[in-house]
């Protein structure tokens, strides 16, 4: 009688501590949003700024209270019941901040906008394990995680102390499920959108409240313990008993947080076409959106290949590709600054260019540059003093022949294997290849071309489309100028000790990632944020606050840019002139171009032999179109084929944001290179000469 009173008692005053603090942390939050509103209204120029962002308002969203951890398992039985029924229906909604959401059901459920996380989560991370000592050891997580990234916790320890919790035992009876089953429920799922699968990552405010919360669930734990204890010390002892033999036997049956499963899937290897069986490893991502580009293409259905290209630097790239092997047509996609590969196929199926070109009939291939935080190259212990040295010149006359070429090579390869006439052909290069590239990829496409050429080398494309290019910057912002004489002035000190500007370690790289989810769910900060970052970049209203949850902005990897390249288009801006990395002196530049000064690019555009069409954005401020019709009309005097449009965009909705006007447009460029027409062989031609055909 008196331990059931107890209970009650603390059982009540804990859903009372909770609810206080729950409201205390939501008035914090709508404290902090509107202080950011009013912050924004006295920002000049925002309603250009936040022009056209979905979903911009001053009003949060904040999560809906939990279910009282006073029942049974956590949730009743009724609840479980409808949890169940919703994750088993195929028309379930697409609002996940309600409360019967994971987030309930564990301390750091995985991501489903993941394809591993989703895995994870269906497998390991279903319930909340009950037991006496979890409680502690979710305490623990969040007190040693930031300590763990930036500090490195040996990896032993760090799983030793949350077994229990990653590796939660299933429960018995009608609430039990197999990894298998979850597995395969969650890839039948129909959520392939791309902004609806992310819509369940945490941002750091809905950590924050849930490491509150389950700190009180762990004082209150302790304190019914005790209480426990000294009512009944005798049943205390047994339970105690049985729960320290219980983690023994499960700390020796555990040996991490990796689940290793067999599934079925669609990728294609380079010889293989047909679905292969897989062995995939799936890694936690302590709900951060951690989806590569293969993940993106392979749950919208599309076939996907990954194929390494080593640069003769030494630099390991990754050429990306929806392949369609007996396609005469082929189309490379190249990225931009600070960007990747995911750039092209993140609006999905509807308003991507990689799909779009697919459908259309095209191989795709979509290629990424080198200047990735993870440091891929052929020396595994390069520095990372090293590993940055590099300026667009790389970019141009190493990362782009590299992909090319191997381009060149599977095309080749596999085009005279399914066709047997082209053994007999006299043309080296049968297909078509197009390039569509964004920004600084479309700088790096024309010194490609340029200098192969200069060096009499084929360059083995057929068309050129450039949305928005780099080379020509004089005509920029007030902030790019003083950036400009910045690195100008600076330049030689900073170069040894800044190599280049990315996030370092993978805590921060992290809380980016959850910070760019809360300017999602507070749309005032977000606005706040967005006008800021639009002034850094001269007042380009492009979506920057959506851009930075895109799901190569991760944990695990990014895109970073080398102090060379930033100082490169410095020197771009300073002379008004496109041409190649100035090394400082004319001994240096003369040992590397033949002569005292760079080479000028713009003064060889007369040997592009191909048509180049040429897209800017009106609303641009990072290359105006001005200076993209720089490019047209020296290209022009030059004798180019070059055709010239103009959209009203600014610099990232040429990639990030679904346009159906620049797709049908881009699309429509494509479509004027025809395929290398399929030749007939030698005997069939004798026959058909004999016939008089």
């Amino acid at each position: 009688m008196l331990q059931r009173f107890v209970d009650s008692v603390l059982a009540v005053a804990k859903e009372s501590v909770k609810t206080f603090t729950y409201e205390s942390l939501n008035n914090i939050v709508r404290l902090i949003n509107g202080v950011s509103a009013l912050l924004l209204t006295l920002l000049p120029g925002k309603a250009k700024i936040l022009e056209g962002i979905h979903g911009w308002e001053l009003r949060p969203t904040f999560r809906g209270p939990r279910f009282p951890r006073w029942m049974e398992n956590g949730v009743s039985s009724f609840n479980q019941f409808i949890y169940e029924l919703s994750v088993d229906s195929d028309t379930s909604s697409v609002d996940y901040s309600s409360a019967e959401e994971d987030s309930d059901r564990n301390i750091y459920p995985a991501s489903p906008s993941s394809q591993s996380s989703r895995v994870s989560g269906a497998s390991t991370f279903t319930k909340y394990d009950r037991h006496r000592t979890g409680w502690i050891r979710c305490i623990f997580f969040w007190i040693l995680l930031p300590t763990k990234f930036l500090m490195g916790i040996p990896v032993y320890l760090y799983r030793f102390l949350f077994n229990s919790v990653s590796k939660a035992p299933a429960l018995s009876g009608s609430h039990q499920h197999s990894g298998l089953h979850s597995i395969k429920r969650v890839f039948t799922l129909r959520d392939q959108i791309v902004h609806r699968t992310t819509d369940r990552r945490r941002g750091v405010i809905e950590d924050l409240h849930l490491a509150i919360e389950i700190f009180i669930e762990a004082i209150f734990d302790v304190v019914h313990k005790a209480a426990h204890f000294i009512l009944s010390p005798s049943e205390a002892f047994r339970k105690l008993f049985r729960g320290v033999s219980y983690y023994i036997g499960r700390t020796k049956e555990n040996h991490g947080n990796v689940v290793e499963v067999s599934v079925t899937t669609d990728t294609l290897g380079e010889n293989d076409p047909a679905p292969t069986e897989q062995n995939m490893t799936f890694y936690q991502s302590l709900n951060t959106d951690a989806r590569t580009c293969q993940d993106v293409i392979t749950e919208l259905g599309y076939p996907y290949e990954a194929i390494h290209v080593v640069t003769a630097d030494g630099y390991v790239l990754l050429l990306e590709r929806i392949p369609r092997r007996d396609a005469r047509k082929a189309v490379y996609l190249q990225h931009g600054v600070f960007d990747s590969s995911m750039g092209w196929v993140s609006n999905g199926v509807v308003g991507s260019p990689a799909f779009a070109a697919f459908d259309q009939g095209y191989d795709v291939f979509l290629g990424n540059f080198r200047g990735l935080v993870s440091r891929e190259h052929a020396d595994k212990n390069i520095s990372s003093r090293r590993y940055w040295q590099y300026s667009i010149n790389e970019h141009g006359t190493e990362d782009i022949p590299a992909m090319i070429e191997k381009i060149h090579e599977v095309k080749t390869s596999e085009l005279k294997l399914s066709q047997p006439s082209l053994q007999e052909e006299s043309d080296d290069q049968p297909y078509k290849l197009c390039a569509i590239c964004h920004s600084l990829g479309g700088a790096a496409i024309l010194m490609y071309v340029i200098t192969r050429r200069i060096e009499e080398k084929p360059h083995r494309l057929s068309r050129l489309i450039l949305l928005s290019p780099a080379g020509f910057h004089q005509d920029s912002t007030f902030v790019f100028t003083v950036v400009e004489y910045f690195f100008l002035m600076f330049g030689p000190f900073l170069a040894p000790f800044v190599p280049a500007f990315y996030i370092p370690t993978r805590f921060f790289r992290m809380l980016l990632n959850k910070l760019a989810r809360d300017f999602h769910n507070y749309p005032a900060v977000g606005g706040l944020v967005q006008t800021l970052m639009s002034y850094v970049v001269g007042g380009d209203s492009s979506n920057w606050i959506g851009v930075l949850g895109l799901p190569h902005y991760n944990m695990n990897d990014m895109p970073g840019v080398s102090f060379h390249l930033a100082l490169h288009l410095a020197q771009m801006k300073h002379t008004g002139k496109f041409r190649m990395y100035d090394y400082g002196s004319a001994s240096a530049n003369m040992e590397v171009y033949g002569s005292p000064e760079p080479l000028d690019l713009g003064e060889y555009y007369g040997l592009i032999d191909i048509p180049v069409d040429l897209v800017a954005g009106h609303k641009d401020k990072v290359i105006r179109p001005s200076m993209v019709r720089k490019h047209y009309k020296v290209m022009k005097n030059s004798g180019v084929d070059v055709s010239y449009n103009e959209f009203e965009y600014a610099h990232l909705d040429f990639t990030f944001s679904h346009r159906e006007e620049l797709l049908t447009y881009v699309m429509s460029r494509l479509l004027l290179v025809e395929p290398t027409p399929k030749q007939p062989s030698s005997q069939k031609a004798l026959r058909l000469k004999k016939k008089g055909l």
